[in-house]
């Protein structure tokens, strides 16, 4: 079984629900991936996204870059349940715009510039193995939608539910 990153869109009300009700959140999650696989909306529109098994290499690029949000695994704690490989967590629609705004300023050839795949390898970043500049691009395809998933999510004021299936 794979790792896959997992993002869903809420609004701020539903947040509030989420934290004080976190199955319900999961279910949330759940009805929501179903509905959007039969009716796969752009990235700007989708209330939920997934990074499939890129989010580790997302994450390592990230975080080498500086990036001022964590936007792989989150920020805030939502739940102590394990919603697949451990508990979700959270960013608040602030920190959605603040992550929104540097990914449009943000390039994938910005993130990979002068990173070597056995960086990738030293730091176990999950799938393995980086054998080749190439497994770079591994991840580049997803990058652009993501960027338009979470411009989507800012401009309606949304906060997002991040966790790791």
């Amino acid at each position: 079984m794979s790792m896959n990153g997992e993002y869903l869109r809420v609004t701020p009300a539903e947040l509030d629900r989420a934290l004080k009700d976190p199955e319900w959140a999961l279910d949330l999650a759940e009805e929501v991936q179903d509905a959007q696989e039969e009716s796969e909306p752009a990235p700007a529109d989708a209330r939920h996204f997934t990074t499939r098994q890129t989010w580790h290499l997302l994450g390592f690029l990230l975080q080498r870059s500086a990036f001022p949000v964590d936007i792989v695994q989150g920020e805030e704690p939502l739940a102590t349940d394990d919603w697949g490989y451990g508990p979700p967590r959270y960013l608040t629609p602030d920190r959605v715009r603040l992550a929104a705004d540097t990914l449009h300023h943000t390039t994938y050839d910005q993130l990979i510039q002068c990173v070597d795949p056995s960086e990738l390898t030293k730091a176990e970043i999950y799938p393995q193995p980086w054998d080749s500049p190439a497994s770079l691009e591994w991840a580049r395809d997803v990058f652009t939608p993501m960027t338009e998933f979470f411009r989507g999510a800012a401009s309606a004021g949304h906060a997002m539910l991040i966790w790791i299936d």
